[in-house]
């Protein structure tokens, strides 16, 4: 595999991860990181021994020399950075959500087919062995076609206090979103939502939607953010799918580990991302370094699938205008 160079563009703490999951990876280098921020800059900077660090994402991509690039900024960021990366012949992985605007996710793929560059979303669940296994279960024939599907993603109090910025169909649900549009292996036709407003957020604390997909499945999302810190889990997820010939279900709630202290009990995840003897590892690691397999052998990235982000974000919108509006939304 030919070497891959690579840069990060937002050094926020999933930021961080991108950098520490790149710098696990055999074959691929940390040539540039990217933040508004001197002093956290030049603290993962240091921390890392990377040096070309900026401060101006448009000065970092006018270098000739990455391979691609992670955009973890702000959603409302991704467009700019994302265009100019592809412009300059950059791949990119771009977070989730790609956007909160159906036409911006819409113009990276545009970009992506104009200069023939793979544009990817950071929709790392395809990744984690456990909603793969379901999807594998699918495409064997054990589970058959999809009728029936449940998804629930909770997450604590705290949380909400630093993500309201963005409705929860984009920051939360989108995750699951792009789970049921894979393991239907179909479109979405119709949205019917409802949100509770509890904390006076712009955005839901608790959303709920029904979708119909064109293949006759229908789908059932219960996101919220409701979970008290006190709690101790960090996150509480179930799935499952009911099919023509089996079903397939789990939750992340009992991960089996639990830590005790003085101040009470952690239930940490250790499947999206991890470090441990300095070496990063989980579905974040995964998703890169097949990104980085395929840039390094020249192949497309078809596991992940940029068209069904931007059909996620589609449903997304829908959401957000069915529970404003209580109406039954079709796509």
């Amino acid at each position: 595999m030919t070497k891959v160079k690579v840069a990060v563009i937002g050094l926020g703490s999933w930021g961080e991860c991108h950098v520490e999951a790149y710098r696990s990876i055999p074959g691929v280098d940390v040539v540039a990181i990217c933040d508004t921020r001197p002093q956290q800059l030049m603290q993962v900077g240091e921390r890392f021994g990377i040096e070309g660090r900026y401060t101006d994402s448009m000065e970092l991509l006018q270098r000739r020399d990455i391979d691609l690039v992670s955009v973890v900024t702000f959603e409302e960021n991704h467009l700019a950075s994302t265009l100019e990366a592809l412009r300059s012949g950059m791949h990119v992985l771009v977070e989730k959500p790609v956007s909160t605007k159906l036409q911006e996710a819409k113009a990276m793929l545009e970009a992506a087919d104009r200069h023939q560059r793979h544009v990817v979303p950071g929709h790392l669940l395809r990744f984690d062995p456990r909603y793969a296994e379901i999807y594998q279960g699918i495409q064997s024939g054990k589970i058959g076609k999809p009728k029936s599907m449940y998804f629930k993603r909770a997450r604590t109090k705290g949380m909400f206090e630093i993500y309201n910025r963005t409705h929860t169909a984009y920051l939360s649900t989108v995750h699951d979103l792009d789970l049921a549009i894979w393991y239907a292996s179909s479109r979405v036709k119709s949205v019917k939502a409802v949100g509770n407003w509890v904390t006076g957020a712009d955005s839901p604390d608790i959303l709920w939607a029904l979708l119909q997909f064109e293949s006759g499945a229908a789908a059932c999302f219960n996101s919220n953010w409701m979970t008290p810190d006190q709690a101790g889990i960090v996150m509480n997820d179930s799935v499952e799918v009911i099919g023509t010939e089996g079903t397939a279900q789990f939750d992340n709630r009992g991960s089996g580990l639990e830590l005790w202290d003085r101040n009470g009990r952690l239930t940490p995840d250790i499947n999206i991302h991890r470090v441990m003897n300095g070496s990063a590892a989980g579905a974040l690691r995964d998703q890169l370094h097949y990104l980085c397999e395929c840039i390094g052998r020249g192949a497309d990235p078809v596991y992940t699938s940029f068209q069904d982000a931007v059909h996620g974000i589609e449903v997304a919108n829908a959401i957000v205008q069915s529970a404003a509006t209580g109406k039954e939304i079709m796509l």
